[in-house]
């Protein structure tokens, strides 16, 4: 299967597929802190194969609440796509999947030794979008493995489980560009984010993955980054994640 996986014909969308398809689960992936199965996922002649994120599954943290990385993950992708930062893979909340309630993300085929730490040598610009998303949802979780190219040849960023802490917890590989100004193009995504917010629609889709007060925090975090200007210092000795990729 190719990396980006052909999108469904007949006008049913990726994440329609994703909400509604049958979901057969093909096998556990490995190297997951938590528990992750590679599924299949069919409606009529439409297939794709995702991952499925169990809420069940999911390993107790001290600093997040249980049972709640299964709506982060699905919270990125939607400031991800509202930003028109297009960095995360469709995702979607699965109330019905195998394993109980969990997230379902479009899985991306890709060479795993093409990782952040060989991409920023050879796209480096184009990480700045990554660093700034990474700043908005607050990602405490970007590791090197986390920024990924498919066989097309696009960038993407996984794993987001970890994001929207009210607290700053911003760990990341990304920062390539601290301290310099923002670039245009991330300030248009930024742009189209405050909007978003604005207008609504975004405080209102996150309204069930997040509690008010984390989208309150998201959206200020939006706000400053656009008023300073620049991508921030890292902040005390704990700004990378362990392991690094």
């Amino acid at each position: 299967m190719s990396g980006h996986q052909r999108p469904p014909s007949g006008g049913v969308s990726t994440t329609g597929l994703l909400a509604l398809g049958e979901i057969e689960i093909l096998g556990l992936l490995p190297y997951s802190s938590n528990y992750a199965f590679l599924v299949e996922v069919t409606r009529g002649d439409e297939k794709v194969e995702a991952v499925y994120k169990p809420v069940r599954g999911e390993r107790p943290l001290w600093d997040f609440p249980h049972g709640t990385l299964a709506g982060r993950e699905v919270a990125a992708a939607l400031v991800s796509e509202a930003g028109g930062f297009d960095l995360v893979p469709p995702t979607v909340l699965r109330d019905d999947a195998p394993h109980g309630p969990g997230s379902l993300q479009l899985f991306i085929d890709h060479d795993p030794n093409r990782h952040y730490f060989v991409l920023i040598h050879e796209r480096e610009q184009e990480m700045a979008d990554f660093a700034a998303f990474d700043i908005v949802i607050n990602n405490a979780d970007r590791k090197g493995g986390h920024v990924i190219e498919d066989f097309d040849g696009k960038l993407w960023g996984l794993d987001h489980g970890l994001a929207f802490h009210l607290e700053p917890k911003l760990r990341t590989v990304v920062w390539a560009f601290a301290g310099h100004r923002l670039t245009k193009e991330v300030s248009d995504k930024l742009a189209r984010l405050s909007d978003a917010f604005g207008q609504g629609q975004l405080t209102d889709s996150l309204a069930a993955l997040l509690t008010s007060e984390e989208i309150a925090e998201t959206q200020a975090r939006v706000e400053g980054l656009t008023r300073s200007g620049v991508f921030p210092e890292p902040q005390g000795p704990f700004h990378m994640p362990w392991p690094l990729i």
